[in-house]
């Protein structure tokens, strides 16, 4: 199963192969690695009308940016309500991953609904990198605390966040994500909701070392704990080339046991002009109806 973030308008994906894909940004054009992509491209993507900018690994590790024309530091996209700042960074990011919008749309809803009905939301997402997740669920009405290790990016969210008309209902703080936990924890405090977007590997502000196959669990299973009586659900999300949705699964069933409600694996994806999907992750979502 594939959950397709088809409601972009200022993104898409115009072509893909060889290890790229050809994405256009606004009115920007990108070309950018992937490694899921070892199908072999169907037209030049490096001689695309337009093209502003490939990212280029080196053998030595990491890679550049090459300008093929004038791009601005910053623009703008939108997604429906939500406008995000894209700015081309190092190891070939943008700022935002589109495909989550996938998950923006199921968690969003179920904001929403609980809001509707008169109900208190706080969601605590953890490696929430520029916010697309944070901004996406303070706009459904959730009281949002937002924590990633990486100031630069937390700024970026509060950014997103304002550029969406969030003047409030998002607490941002910068720290590693296992430390606030067990702080909060220590303090009692619990959550309705819980998402994640834990990296491969990754060091905290402290130098904590993390690696997505032995702290995973262990740390699933530590949030689990902070889950309120009545929670609304706790999403995994996952970009670890080769991790299965039945591995987030059979983590959420074994974290989450004896709890009421049902858990979703699947693939997120992106659909492309060639009228294939483009994989970029896994995810899993436990939640309790």
């Amino acid at each position: 199963m594939i959950r397709i973030a088809d409601g972009w308008k200022d993104f898409s994906v115009l072509a893909t192969g060889d290890g790229y894909k050809l994405e256009r940004w606004g009115e920007h054009i990108l070309l950018r690695p992937d490694p899921q992509v070892i199908w072999h491209a169907q037209r030049d993507l490096f001689g695309y009308p337009g093209l502003s900018a490939v990212y280029r690994r080196s053998e030595k590790g990491g890679g550049a940016w090459e300008y093929k024309k004038p791009l601005p530091q910053s623009w703008n996209i939108g997604y429906k309500d939500l406008t995000f700042k894209i700015m081309p960074m190092g190891f070939k990011h943008t700022g935002l991953f589109p495909e989550q919008a996938a998950n923006w749309e199921t968690t969003g809803a179920l904001v929403r609904k609980a809001v509707a009905a008169g109900r208190k939301v706080k969601v605590l997402n953890l490696f929430a990198y520029t916010g697309g997740a944070s901004v996406a669920l303070a706009k459904a009405g959730a009281e949002v605390t937002h924590v990633d290790a990486a100031k630069g990016m937390v700024e970026r969210a509060g950014e997103n966040a304002r550029l969406s008309g969030i003047a409030s209902g998002i607490r941002y703080i910068i720290d590693d994500c296992k430390k606030f936990v067990l702080r909060e924890l220590r303090r009692g405090n619990r959550y309705d909701a819980v998402v994640m977007d834990p990296p491969s590997y990754g060091r905290g502000p402290g130098g904590e070392m993390w690696k997505i196959e032995t702290e995973l669990y262990p740390f699933v299973k530590l949030c689990a704990e902070l889950l309120s009586d009545d929670p609304l659900f706790f999403l995994i999300n996952s970009y670890t080339t080769g991790l299965q949705p039945a591995v987030l699964s059979n983590i959420l069933t074994l974290c989450l046991a004896g709890r009421a409600g049902r858990i979703e694996a699947y693939e997120v994806g992106l659909p492309t002009e060639e009228k294939i999907p483009l994989p970029c992750g896994a995810g899993g979502i436990y939640i309790h109806d």
